[in-house]
């Protein structure tokens, strides 16, 4: 693609660093023209960093750079809902990192609003590009599984209370716990390979931690189709990062992707075994540094052709809207002990089951 669109940055904390990265790349469609955060401090360091101007203030930003056409969201969960549907009055396309919002409600407000403002709405779920998912995916779409019996997504993480002192992640106002932050990941490959969910039951814990919501939970999903889900999050492991997986199992094949970062296929046989299967293990896993994976470049690669073309990306709005509605549902779950609830049918509508 020769084409380069303008990107602007809002929010200068840790994970905009992948963003940074990737809009930067020469390798990359992109241009970095700007970055924004309420610490001008933080903004500062970032525009230097990358040889951007950097503003307190984004409005200002955009006044001043309105050539921007996508800007990058990468602020606290619980901002995301009135960033988006603040910025959306400047009409440019909107990257907004995971999970989407806090509640159903706030990611039907940022549809509504994107749809009248004319701007399309994109949540970032990079593993869904890692190499090993996309062979996995491809397997699916070709029917290789068959019925799908069981879907299994685990994190095994490591955190300590010193993440958990800036003042809002594993608050319930502007976070959640292991299940909507680190995990989110996990539970939206999960539910894209499970299909949709008719039922979730949950626990929850704070075993470790010194945060208000959970560092460790465990869940059981039924699908539409029959399957069953399984989803296991903590950051409570010790003594450091063990796995981030995901495992397909169907009556005619079995996939399992390890590693810290879904990025390693350790188990790939099917019952119609093709040369190729042979070669996956190795042609599809990756190595990589961190647990975020390596999937924001192709990620955003996808974002950039989608607005390009005029045809849909992997993760639109709606499609992250499908996470909250689950997670929701697995926090409500928890709260009543392990109850057995339909997502989008939550006994209340508190913020990610704020109690």
């Amino acid at each position: 693609m020769d084409a380069k669109l303008n990107f602007a940055l809002v929010g200068c904390g840790r994970v905009s660093e992948n963003h940074l990265k990737t809009l930067t790349s020469p390798a990359m469609p992109t241009r970095l023209v700007a970055v924004a955060d309420c610490d001008a401090a933080r903004a500062r360091a970032k525009g230097e960093k990358y040889g951007v101007p950097h503003y307190a203030d984004y409005h200002e930003m955009l006044a001043r750079h309105p050539e921007t056409q996508v800007i990058n969201i990468a602020a606290p969960t619980g901002y995301h809902a009135g960033l988006v549907c603040d910025l959306a009055r400047h009409g440019k396309h909107l990257v907004t990192e995971k999970p989407m919002a806090l509640t159903v409600g706030d990611c039907d407000r940022m549809l509504a609003v994107c749809r009248a403002r004319g701007c399309r709405l994109f949540v970032v779920k990079q593993n869904r590009f890692n190499p090993a998912v996309i062979a996995a995916r491809r397997a699916y779409d070709e029917g290789r599984f068959g019925k799908i019996v069981m879907v299994t997504a685990r994190v095994r993480w490591r955190r300590d209370d010193a993440y958990y002192t800036d003042g809002w992640h594993g608050t319930w106002s502007l976070d959640g716990g292991v299940m909507s932050q680190q995990a989110s990941h996990h539970l939206d490959l999960l539910q894209w390979f499970l299909g949709d969910i008719t039922g979730v039951q949950c626990q929850t814990a704070t075993r470790l931690l010194n945060m208000e919501a959970e560092d460790t939970a465990a869940a059981l999903l039924k699908g539409a189709n029959g399957a069953l889900g399984v989803f296991e999050a903590t950051v409570a492991a010790r003594p450091e990062n063990i796995e981030g997986s995901l495992s397909i199992m169907g009556e005619r094949g079995t996939v399992i992707i390890g590693g810290i970062a879904v990025n390693h296929i350790q188990y790939w046989k099917f019952e119609d075994h093709r040369a190729e299967d042979d070669h996956w293990p190795a042609r599809a896993s990756e190595n990589v540094s961190h647990v975020y994976g390596s999937g924001h470049g192709p990620y955003l690669r996808n974002v950039v052709e989608a607005i390009v073309s005029g045809k849909p990306a992997l993760v639109e709005g709606d499609e992250g809207r499908k996470d909250i509605a689950i997670l929701t549902a697995l926090y409500e779950s928890a709260a009543t002990d392990g109850a057995l609830l339909a997502p989008g049918c939550a006994i209340n509508h508190s913020r990610l089951g704020r109690r």
